[in-house]
């Protein structure tokens, strides 16, 4: 992505006239698109098709308390990963995050199916958290590996990187995209929700549909200057 700043327009003025362009289209779409994604992620939560595995307990899970402080970090999530479509205002960039997102969803929902996973019961008694306890009782610990927590937080986060530098946002607000991914990211973790694989795995994952998502942009970009050849 190019940057759009010009010198006489402050960033945030670029992001609130990138919000205008199709605002009812992202008004729908975003949350029809996570009411659908839940649909299928309780589906298979509630009826696994094969037998559950649970994921390993590594170093990093033990290094990593239980921290209950983290829970607005992690429900932050849904929050997150509406920005970067709200502040896209061209239809074909809508349409290559959309692609990369329902690609990362599906890809973790196909494993879900065929590799259903949980996390290992934690020797924490959840009354002495109601948040968190709210939180196990409306999403339990399976559909584990990979993090799709992690995995669209970091989608997330590679776009709105994206958007930022093209805004000419300040270095601050760049930090703080990072360091708000990172927590959701940590926050995985910290809740109990997740262990560290399940974690590494969701990275693996943003990192390549975000990648794939924004190189696919950039060819249908180049394909624009294309002259066909004529007979």
């Amino acid at each position: 992505m190019t940057a759009l700043r010009h010198p006489q327009t402050p960033w945030y003025r670029l992001a609130l006239q990138a919000l205008l362009p199709y605002l009812r289209l992202k008004s729908i779409g975003i949350p029809a698109f996570i009411a659908v994604f839940f649909g299928a992620y309780f589906y298979l939560l509630k009826f696994p098709a094969y037998p559950v595995t649970l994921m390993p307990v590594t170093l990093v899970d033990r290094l990593i308390s239980f921290q209950p402080a983290a829970l607005p970090l992690y429900v932050s999530l849904w929050v997150y990963v509406s920005l970067p479509p709200a502040f896209l205002a061209v239809r074909r960039e809508l349409q290559a995050f959309t692609l990369g997102m329902t690609a990362t969803c599906l890809t973790g929902l196909i494993i879900f199916y065929f590799w259903p996973t949980a996390v290992p019961a934690a020797n924490i008694d959840w009354s002495l958290h109601p948040g968190v306890d709210f939180l196990k009782n409306m999403d339990a610990s399976g559909n584990a590996c990979p993090s799709l927590h992690v995995a669209t937080a970091v989608y997330s986060g590679v776009w709105l990187h994206h958007q930022l530098r093209r805004f000419g946002a300040p270095l601050w607000v760049t930090l703080f995209n990072a360091l708000w991914c990172i927590g959701i990211t940590y926050s995985t973790v910290a809740t109990r929700q997740h262990v560290a694989v399940d974690m590494w795995a969701g990275l693996a994952l943003g990192l390549i549909t975000s990648w794939g998502a924004l190189r696919y942009l950039q060819r249908t970009r180049s394909d624009d200057h294309i002259v066909p050849v004529t007979a």
